[in-house]
This record gives structure tokens, sequence and C-alpha cells, in this order.
């Protein structure tokens, strides 16, 4: 994520820099597990081509991120590494701010993704 043409391809793709680090999240039940698959084979999601060898291509797919009902909508975006055995729960999350402080989250907290179009 901290690699110059990471942040850069990001920046083309998403419309800003994106906090250097992924936020990591699963599904916190087998509905959410169910939609997060859906939305894999139903979204062909934006293509990151990887700039050199050595380095895997991804996938982005666009949300708004809330921490809770009452909480403002931030935009951005879970990145999906095309690499072999990938956990199938395991969601990362890129975003222009730090989600932790952004939202002030602590380790178990639940965040809302919703998907775009």
């Amino acid at each position: 994520m901290a690699l110059d043409w990471v942040q850069e391809l990001l920046n083309q793709r998403l419309g800003y820099h994106p906090f250097p680090a992924t936020l990591n999240v699963r599904p916190k039940d087998v509905g959410d597990a169910q939609v997060w698959r859906r939305v894999q084979r139903g979204n062909a999601g934006t293509p990151l081509t990887a700039a050199s060898d050595g380095h895997c291509g991804a996938k982005l797919y666009r949300i708004e991120i809330r921490a809770g009902a009452d909480s403002e909508k931030l935009a951005g975006a879970v990145l999906l590494p095309e690499v072999d055995d990938y956990p199938q729960d395991k969601i990362e999350i890129v975003a222009p701010v730090r989600l932790k402080d952004h939202f002030k989250l602590n380790d178990g907290d639940q965040l809302t993704l919703e998907f775009l179009n």
C-alpha cells in the first residue's frame, strides 16, 4: 500500500491517495459472508494491474463505510488481491484516512459497508 506506484494507481482509480495501510475485517455472520461472495460474483470490480513482476493484481470494489447508524459515511473501497488461497472471509478496506482513528474503532467493533455500483 505504501509503494509509490500502488498509491498512484489507487489515486487514479479512486480519486484520492489512500492511507498507506488497509483495515482488515471479517464478515460478522454467515449472511454477511454470503453478501460478500455475491458482490464478488456479480460485480466485476475495478481491476488493478501490478506494475511489475513479483506483485499481484487486485480488484477494487467501491464502498461507503459507516461505524454506526448515526455516523457519517466515508468513501472507501475493498481491495481484493488476486492471489491463490486468499482467505474468503478477509476483507481489506482502503480509505483516504486511517479508519481506526477516524471512527475511533477498537478491535472487534463493527462497521457497515455499502457496496456501490
